[in-house]
């Protein structure tokens, strides 16, 4: 799709670098369109936070999402080698750890909830990286940071925030220390403009909340083929000159320190396993079930204070006949990402 879409900007035609694909509220998944300078920008600008004797990276995401981006093309920027980590090992916290001790490996980027599940191993300290450990996909508990750093006290723990409408990343934060219960998101990379706005676009008073926003090199292109939901998310600069700012949907404030702090989000999206999720897309595809009146889907946590408190889809159908819930759950499987499956299906006679 991306080479038969070149983008158009002053009439200069761009090829991108990729198309990643993300959840969406209206039941279509967006194709986010992004560049080769500003993949370049965040592979620069990453690399200024990173240590500078790293020779190894571990790769267990999917290119399908950015995540893994930090140690793909950071492998391909660098020179480092680049381990693939097989599905069945980044199961199992004793074979990853295994792997990560018999390969010395040196970077590991991870989504903090898969962390703390491979943390259950025999021999946790095992399960790090050497000499940079980089969280990111979902907000970092304080609790597990503070855990790492008890760990392995050598390694660099950096929490690192970013949509896939802005190149991978755009604020790092380095160090376990936080008052709150998750890190903060921390500073801009070089190349990156965040600033936080009300409701009509005005920066809001220091220490106030609002809406994050992004400009400079990494905003994307925007959605492929979506011209008006593109329009929607990235907007106009007022201060810039035929700039664009990346409209997040994430609540947040600057600390006293100049930190961004992550305060949650402004509508309905939720992460899975670090993967950006719209449960209305899912409900959409439910109320296509045959009997089915209504649906919502909501991100539920089973136990706050446990060991692994990652949220799950839980999904909620009205019905007024009897509805097979793993028929209706196999076909979801068949068209949607694992991640995007509810973990249970309930039917109610209405919703409340």
């Amino acid at each position: 799709d991306a080479a038969a879409n070149p983008q158009r900007t002053d009439g200069i035609l761009l090829w991108p670098a990729y198309v990643i694909y993300t959840s969406g509220s209206t039941g279509r998944p967006k194709g986010v369109v992004q560049s080769h300078a500003a993949l370049a920008a965040y592979l620069r600008g990453v690399s200024e936070r990173l240590p500078g004797d790293i020779a190894s990276a571990a790769y267990l995401s999917t290119p399908a999402a950015d995540l893994g981006h930090t140690s793909l093309f950071g492998a391909l920027w660098h020179g480092w080698t680049l381990h693939l980590i097989d599905a069945d090992i980044a199961a199992d916290p004793d074979a990853f750890a295994a792997y990560m001790h018999a390969h010395s490996v040196d970077l590991l980027k991870i989504v903090p909830s898969h962390l703390d599940a491979l943390l259950q191993a025999q021999l946790p300290e095992r399960v790090l990286p050497r000499r940079c450990l980089v969280m990111g996909g979902e907000p970092a508990p304080t609790r597990l940071a503070e855990r790492i750093e008890a760990l392995r006290p050598e390694c660099r723990l950096i929490n690192h925030y970013g949509p896939t409408e802005t190149a991978v990343g755009v604020l790092t934060r380095c160090g376990a220390q936080s008052r709150a219960a998750t890190l903060p998101l921390g500073q801009p990379l070089a190349h990156v403009d965040a600033r936080i706005v009300d409701a009509d676009g005005n920066a809001v008073p220091k220490g106030a909340a609002g809406e994050l926003c992004i400009g400079g090199a990494s905003v994307a292109y925007g959605y492929l083929n979506r011209p008006s939901l593109t329009a929607e998310r990235f907007v106009p600069d007022p201060d810039g000159r035929g700039t664009r700012l990346y409209r997040t949907g994430d609540r947040s404030r600057r600390l006293p320190d100049g930190e961004f702090a992550f305060l949650g989000r402004l509508d309905d999206q939720v992460k899975i396993r670090g993967f950006r999720v719209e449960p209305e897309e899912i409900a959409a595809r439910l109320r296509a079930e045959d009997g089915v009146r209504d649906a919502i889907v909501i991100a539920h946590t089973d136990s706050e204070g446990a060991a692994s408190s990652a949220p799950r889809l839980v999904a909620y159908l009205s019905s007024a006949e009897a509805l097979d819930v793993d028929a209706i759950r196999a076909r979801l499987a068949a068209e949607l990402p694992d991640y995007m499956v509810p973990s249970s299906l309930q039917v109610l006679g209405a919703l409340p």
